[in-house]
Formats: structure tokens, C-alpha cells, sequence
């Protein structure tokens, strides 16, 4: 991505395209080795009665690593809370607006019985009777059980001590070290980012708090929203000051999350709903993003070709992860990456609450319905809620039908680089094409680490004993520190982001036009091919 301001005196000194990616890949893999060799495994002694009935010990798994690794998770009324872990609902019953003991007896359903109330996170409130039985559906809130007078109140409780805040100091007590380090080594200015990281750090922290909030939460307006928006808050008031822009290292984030990333897709994906998966994921989506772009060049004539390719990517593909990768092939502006990201996190929320209803509205089935969002909708975060919203089978699918897609992103990035290298930047009519020792110059090389992550992962995951517990464990801590080198990124991208180029780019209105349409197309051939694949070519997979 390309420097738009004028480095400050105190701006950090740029290393090397080559000396960045490798960096990016040594801090990466140095994160996903020290992961695996902290996974040990626990076998789990059967119960007496699991025993006679033959059950055989299970194999468990611990990670020395994940109680300091964590982040500020859902909060209701204080914010301390989202340091706190939460732990069962507090569930009160109420008989004529007076608080009773159910366990006490004296209250019963229409068979006769006395109720009581087992809860759980799930099931805040529920009234059973003494043989476990539901005598009613599950009440929240105000909901009555046998009689008007009788509800039940779900109060959030949150266990004692600071879990959650250790976690949190963990990661980016991890994060800081393995960064100022490797700036150390590499003469990357280590002093100005030690100074810096820990404000760049606080608004991470910030942010997530941000959208840890439960009324927030509840439309998935996530970390990376409000990571840039606390961001530009700063850069577009009292402006970024010079001594923390030391860390302000947005692709350095972004390439070393991005490896991690890599440990997360693995290739057992592509068996799990076979070729209908394949065709919806990886026949739709280079289809549409070509033609997008082109769409964006040749019919909206948008000035910015690079801001083009992230809108056509980010919308296409995977949302923030393939933008991101999008814009280091193409050697996009920050701000152009922040108008692609905004307006790919504002039609995930719109999608993810309209798309579920549509689809219950028109009496479509879970399992298309969860191909058409795990296809087109951009965040694999609202991709799994909204598929949550019609049932087990459309969140399986959706999900599944996402992390297929994610496979791409390392694709993606290579064509782009290859394609700007010797057509957009090398004068595409010309005899005098760039070399492909160029294109190796330009490449983006953090994709490496990238697509060897996930090829080691998966081989560990389909090869080894316990491969699938191993990686699982692993991936489970790895992914809290790559949603931090994520959200740092944000935070970065914002501090470095003026407004008023980002309201330059929307001038006239063709990025969000872009996007539309762009959209548009997406949801129509989405919906084509999985009908065409699930419900014609392979209806049994249903």
C-alpha cells in the first residue's frame, strides 16, 4: 500500500518490500510453531458408569499459552465487565411481581408438579419439572410460564477477577516484544515503536470494548469498525502526533496477521460439502470479481484503478482479509483500503439482518439459503450469525461454503500482483513487459507464509494422530493474536487516514456504485449456482 503523507521527522524508516514480508513470516511462524509446541494432550479418565457401558477415554487438549492470550469480550452496563469472564445467568422468578423460590415448592405447572428452572448461557430461563421435563418453551425476560403471574428474569453475571485482562496484557505483551525485537534486528527504529505501541495498543483495546458492548454486539458492528473510526477520530481532530507514529506499523500488522491466517484455512474444507461447495466458492467469485473491475474501469471510468481492485476483491471474495491482501498486491493507498473496508462493514450488517429474512420469507431451505450467504456475505463472523438465524443446517453450510471461499485469498493476491506487475504497471500494449524478476521484486512474499501455514496445518490436521485436536487447539490461540495484529492494523490504518481523501474517493458517488452493483451481481450468480449445484447437479447433499 502506498505512503500518502509526508513522513514527519518522526515517522518510522521504512524497511525493505523484502525485509517486511520476511519479517512478517518469521514473527508469523514463530507465533504458530511456539502454538503447536504448547498444545499438550490430556487423556480423560471414563466415568464408573461410562466404564461398564464401555465408553472408551477421550482425548483432551491444553494450551499453556491461551490463559494469557485473550480480549475484551460482551458487556452490558459497566465496561470493566469485558474484562471479566462471563458465567451463568442470574435467573429470578417473579409471581405477582413478587420475587419466589421455585425450589421451595409450592408453585405448579398444569400436570400438577412443581416447577423449577434450570439455566444455562444459552437458556437464560427455563421451567422444568422435577423429571427434567420443559413444561413450557424457553422464557426471557418477562415471558410468563403456566399463568400471567409467573415469569422469569435472566440478570448477566461475571465471575470474580480479571481474566480477560490478563489475557489481554498477554497479547499485547507478546505482540510488542516479538515486533520491537525483530525492528531491533532489522534496523527498523525499535525505540520509536516501544514508545508508541502501548497508546496504538490502548485504542485496540479501545475498539474492542467498543464492540463488545451487548446492545452493539447484537448487529455485529465488529472490532474493525470501530478500530478505523477511533482512528480517524484522532487523525481528523487533534491530528496524529509525531512520537507514536513509530508504531504505527499498519502493513507490518496486516502481513503478519495475514500469515496466521493461513493456519486457519485448511483444505479438509473442501471435502465437507465436496464439489456443490467448490463450484458456489471458486467458480462465482473470480467471476465476479473480473468482471467488477472492469465494470468499475470501463463503464464507471473510476479514476483510481487500485481502489477499483480493492472494492471488486473485498466485495467478491472475503471482506476485510481479501482487501487487505488486495490492496499489498496492488499497492494501494491506506485510504482506499479504509473507504473499502467501511463500506464492506456497513453492507455486512445490512446483509446479515436482511438476507435471513428474505430467504424465511420466500420459504427457501436451509441448506441453499446458507450456500447464497456463506457466498455473499462478506464477514465469516456475520456469515455464521446470520446462518444461526435459520438453523443449524444453513449455519453449517454458510460457514463451510466461507472458509471454502477464504482458500482463495492467497490465489487472489497472487493473480492481482501479477496481473498489476505486468499490465497496469507495465504498460500492458507494449513489447517492453516487466520480467518476471520484477514480479518477483513486487510480489507480495508474506503470501508465502500464508499459503505454507495453511498447507503445514492441514497436512498436521488429515496426516497425524490427534491432528484435528492439535491444530484446533492451536488455532484457538493463534486466531486471538491475529485478530489483534488485525485490529492494530485498523487502529493504524485510521491514525494514517485524512478524511478528506477518503470523501475525494467517494466524490460522485462511483465507489458505493461500484460496490452495488458489484453486489449485485454476486447475489444473483451466488443464487444461481447453488441452486444449480445443491438442488439439480447434487440434490443429495442436501
Amino acid at each position: 500500500m502506498t505512503e500518502t503523507n509526508e513522513p514527519s521527522p518522526a515517522s518510522p524508516q521504512r524497511v525493505s518490500f523484502w525485509t517486511e514480508d520476511l519479517l512478517a513470516i518469521v514473527i508469523g511462524w514463530t507465533i504458530l510453531v511456539a502454538s503447536m509446541a504448547s498444545v499438550t494432550f490430556v487423556t480423560a479418565t471414563p466415568s464408573p458408569d461410562a466404564e461398564q457401558t464401555g465408553a472408551n477415554a477421550e482425548t483432551e487438549t491444553q494450551h499453556a499459552l491461551a490463559p494469557y492470550i485473550g480480549k475484551p469480550s460482551r458487556w452490558y452496563e459497566n465496561p470493566v465487565d469485558s474484562f471479566r469472564k462471563e458465567d451463568k445467568p442470574s435467573v429470578t422468578v417473579f409471581f405477582d411481581g413478587q420475587p419466589i423460590d421455585l425450589e421451595s415448592g409450592g408453585i405448579f405447572g398444569s400436570d400438577g408438579k412443581p416447577l423449577k428452572v434450570v439455566s444455562s448461557k444459552k437458556e437464560p430461563g427455563r421451567a422444568v419439572n422435577p423429571n427434567g421435563d420443559p413444561v413450557e418453551t424457553i422464557l426471557i425476560d418477562g415471558a410468563t410460564i403456566e399463568s400471567p403471574n409467573l415469569t422469569i428474569r435472566s440478570e448477566p453475571v461475571f465471575k470474580s477477577g480479571f481474566a480477560r485482562l490478563i489475557g489481554t496484557l498477554g497479547a499485547g505483551l507478546i505482540i510488542g516484544v516479538l515486533f520491537t525485537f525483530v525492528l531491533l534486528i532489522s534496523g527498523g527504529r525499535a525505540k520509536q515503536f516501544l514508545i508508541g505501541f502501548p497508546v496504538i495498543f490502548s485504542l485496540a483495546v479501545l475498539a474492542y470494548m467498543m464492540a463488545g458492548q451487548a446492545a452493539v454486539s447484537a448487529y455485529n458492528l465488529e472490532y474493525a469498525l470501530w478500530a478505523l473510526l477511533v482512528g480517524l477520530l484522532i487523525s481528523n481532530t487533534v491530528g496524529t502526533p509525531n512520537w507514536i507514529r513509530g508504531a504505527v506499523r499498519t502493513e507490518f500488522f496486516i502481513k503478519t496477521g495475514l500469515v496466521l491466517l493461513g493456519s486457519e484455512i485448511l483444505m479438509s474444507r473442501l471435502l465437507a460439502l465436496g464439489l456443490p461447495g467448490v463450484f458456489v466458492a471458486w467458480v462465482v467469485t473470480p467471476i465476479v470479481l473480473v468482471t467488477t473491475f472492469w465494470f468499475g474501469q470501463r463503464v464507471l471510468k473510476i479514476k483510481s484503478a487500485t481502489l477499483n481492485m480493492v472494492i471488486s476483491a473485498d466485495m467478491s471474495v472475503c471482506g476485510v482479509s481479501a482487501a487487505i491482501a488486495a490492496a499489498a498486491a496492488c499497492r494501494a493507498k491506506k485510504e482506499e483500503l479504509s473507504l473499502a473496508i467501511g463500506m464492506s462493514l456497513s453492507f455486512t450488517v445490512i446483509m446479515m439482518v436482511v438476507m435471513p429474512v428474505v430467504i424465511r420469507g420466500v420459504g427457501m431451505d436451509e441448506v441453499l439459503g446458507g450456500a447464497w450467504m456463506g457466498g455473499t456475505i462478506d464477514s465469516t463472523g456475520a456469515v455464521a450469525a446470520a446462518g444461526e438465524f435459520l438453523g443449524d443446517k444453513a449455519l453449517e453450510v454458510a460457514a463451510t461454503i466461507k472458509m471454502i471461499q477464504n482458500i482463495l485469498i492467497g490465489v487472489i493476491a497472487f493473480c492481482i500482483a501479477v496481473f498489476w506487475t505486468t499490465y497496469m504497471d507495465g504498460d500492458g500494449g507494449s513489447k517492453n513487459r516487466i520480467g518476471w524478476s520484477e514480479i518477483w521484486l513486487r510480489f507480495p512474499k508474506f503470501i508465502l507464509g500464508f499459503i505454507a501455514a495453511s498447507i503445514a496445518f492441514s497436512l498436521i490436521a488429515g496426516l497425524s494422530d490427534d491432528g484435528t485436536l492439535w491444530t484446533s487447539a492451536s488455532i484457538e490461540v493463534t486466531k486471538g493474536l491475529r485478530s489483534w495484529l488485525f485490529c492494530l492494523a485498523f487502529v493504524s490504518i485510521g491514525l494514517e487516514t485524512n478524511y478528506g481523501s477518503i470523501r475525494d474517493n467517494l466524490s460522485g458517488g462511483k465507489p458505493l456504485l461500484l460496490y452495488v452493483c458489484g453486489q449485485t451481481l454476486n447475489l444473483t450468480l451466488t443464487l444461481a449456482m447453488a441452486y444449480l449445484m445443491f438442488k439439480v447437479v447434487f440434490p443429495q447433499t442436501e
